[in-house]
């Protein structure tokens, strides 16, 4: 049986170690980038192509700028009240106008027309009563005569009676000529009660029937002025004074009942219409405050209405001056005003930037303490004015963030500044 023979290990650098340290650079690279590279991605850029702003502690004033454009405090709208041709135009837009002044005239046979059936309906009407009251009072005579004749005829049938009843009583006649006398007494006196009752019954139809025809003459007489009321609403007048803003209507033009043809203006005073984003619309109520800047006067508002309709993104506000309003105003002017949504305290101030575009202003980008890169940090926003955020949660006075936009800067959680 023959010995094992020791097989000498071969010295040198082999394949295997190689590899071996091949990885523990890779390794060792990686935790470099790790340690050295905050564990993020990153993108450069130059320091002079961003906006670095420094967070402030100071007075916050809660207020939005608003462009407003003026208008006259009240317009009165003009509506055709009768329709009709435009027969003559009296005055141009822009004039000034008092109350009761004819800006048009407008021409209506259709309306004449029926001016002329309303007379003479009423001339017909009229007429007839006319003729009813002569009925009615030749009626009544004829009554008076029937109940005096009936009286008369009372008389001697009751004088005859009488007399017969005499003779009657002695014997002298017999008894058919005396109930032949009573009959006829007692004949006449239940006629003239019948002639009476007759009359009174007369008396009250005739009594109602013209009042029954006094109300239907009256009441065509309030048609016949209602109608020829019509006939001076071909005027169209001036309900007040002002200035007319607007007149849509030409000589010779159809203009229909009830058709909006004008407008006059009430210069007295004047308000401020705006638009305001309706991120604002449960802060912005009646009666708050306002102002603006005008050749180095301030003039002080409020809010007077609030439109509840949102249309596009926005909902409507009017404004008036307080006691004094800018010199020679007009209608059409545009301002910059500044509306105050409440009061003013202390509070962490950012400035206004495009960040608040990418991010919602949920979170930013914060330099480090030596200026060369900035990170990624949730915070929390208020309220905001045209200048500032108000922070509430997140950063601190003195530290500096990047207010610019963030479209360049990608997913990066790391910006290296050069």
């Amino acid at each position: 049986m023959g010995m094992d023979r020791v097989i000498e290990k071969k010295k040198g650098v082999r394949p295997k170690h190689i590899l071996g340290l091949v990885g523990v650079l890779v390794v060792g690279f990686l935790l470099f980038k790790v340690v050295f590279d905050n564990k993020g991605s990153a993108f450069r850029t130059e320091k002079e192509k961003i906006t670095i702003s420094t967070v402030e502690d100071g007075l916050f004033n809660d207020y939005i700028t608003v462009v407003g454009q003026v208008e006259p405090i009240t317009t009165i709208f003009l509506d055709a009240i009768e329709g009709g041709q435009v027969e003559e135009r009296l005055i141009e837009e822009g004039s000034m106008v008092k109350k009761g002044d004819v800006i048009l005239r407008l021409q209506n046979r259709q309306l004449y027309q029926t001016i002329l059936n309303s007379e003479a309906a009423l001339a017909e009407k009229e007429n007839y009563l006319r003729n009813t009251r002569i009925s009615f009072e030749s009626e009544l005579i004829q009554s008076r005569k029937n109940i005096l004749d009936s009286y008369y005829r009372l008389v001697r049938k009751k004088r005859s009676f009488e007399q017969n009843k005499t003779l009657y009583d002695d014997q002298l006649i017999s008894k058919e000529d005396y109930l032949q006398a009573k009959e006829d007494f007692e004949y006449e006196k239940n006629m003239l009660e019948i002639n009476k009752q007759k009359s009174k019954n007369d008396s009250l139809i005739r009594l109602t029937s013209m009042q029954t025809l006094e109300t239907d003459l009256g009441k065509m007489r309030q048609m016949l002025v209602l109608v020829r009321e019509r006939l001076d609403n071909l005027n169209v007048k001036a309900p007040v004074d002002g200035q007319l803003g607007m007149l849509d209507a030409e000589i010779g033009q159809r203009i229909n009942e009830g058709q909006r043809i004008g407008q006059i203006n009430v210069l007295d005073n004047f308000k401020i219409k705006a638009l305001i984003d309706e991120h604002y619309i449960d802060r912005v109520v009646r009666d708050l405050p306002a102002g603006l800047e005008r050749n180095g006067t301030n003039f002080d508002l409020r809010v007077r209405k609030v439109y509840p309709e949102v249309r596009n993104g926005q909902f409507e506000i009017d404004m008036v001056f307080g006691s004094t309003s800018p010199d020679n105003i007009r209608t059409g002017q545009t301002y910059h005003i500044k509306l105050e949504l409440g009061e003013s305290g202390k509070a962490v101030l950012l400035s206004r930037g495009g960040f608040f575009q990418s991010t919602g202003g949920q979170w930013v980008y914060v330099l480090n303490e030596d200026g060369t890169e900035a990170t990624k940090r949730n915070i929390r926003i208020g309220k905001q004015n045209p200048q500032y955020y108000e922070v509430l949660e997140g950063l601190k006075t003195g530290e500096k963030v990047i207010t610019s936009g963030y479209e360049m800067f990608g997913t990066n959680d790391r910006i290296v500044l050069k």
